[in-house]
């Protein structure tokens, strides 16, 4: 009966740390967009600003330095359909997510590797970049938000933190 005890104790301290464990992560929150039939879908973690400003957080970040998008694992990009964001083409499949701090802004990077802990950045793998145009947003988030929205004959691909707001255009092909 000790022993039956000691088993039950035992395991009940383990799901109880692991419980904690696992509540120490973000939440995740995945946008989509159906264009052409295909599914365009974003997943990321979603820290929260808890008192700080988005300049707080991302302010040392000297140009060419990279954000993960969000929180814990990497933000994941997939897409059933090739797009052009402009005069760059992202072929179908499944990409990581980084935002670059450039001189004047912010530039959208694709990364081929995906899956991976969220800082760890392999500037290597990285296949495609465009620039995001930053705005002030009407209402701020307190986490960040991904969205994918129907624009035109193609989509808008939003991420907002805050009052700060990236954005940028892309179409099937």
């Amino acid at each position: 009966m000790k022993r039956v005890l000691m088993v039950v104790s035992g395991l009940a301290i383990f799901a109880a740390l692991a419980g904690f464990a696992l509540a120490q992560g973000h939440p995740r929150d995945t946008a989509k967009l159906t264009l052409s039939g295909k599914t365009i879908s974003v997943e990321y973690g979603r820290p929260e600003l808890k008192g700080r400003s988005v300049s707080d957080l991302l302010g040392g970040l000297m140009p060419g330095g990279f954000w993960r998008l969000g929180a814990d694992k990497s933000t994941t990009f997939s897409t059933g359909v090739d797009l052009a964001f402009s005069d760059v083409t992202v072929p179908q499949g499944e990409y990581s997510l980084w935002a670059q701090h450039v001189a004047d802004g912010w530039k959208l990077v694709f990364n081929k590797q995906h899956g991976q802990w969220g800082t760890r950045h392999d500037a290597a793998q990285d296949f495609a970049s465009v620039p995001l145009k930053e705005s002030k947003a009407s209402q701020p988030e307190e986490m960040v938000t991904i969205k994918l929205a129907k624009e035109g004959d193609g989509g808008v691909l939003t991420i907002q933190w805050g009052e700060m707001k990236l954005s940028t255009n892309f179409a099937a092909k």
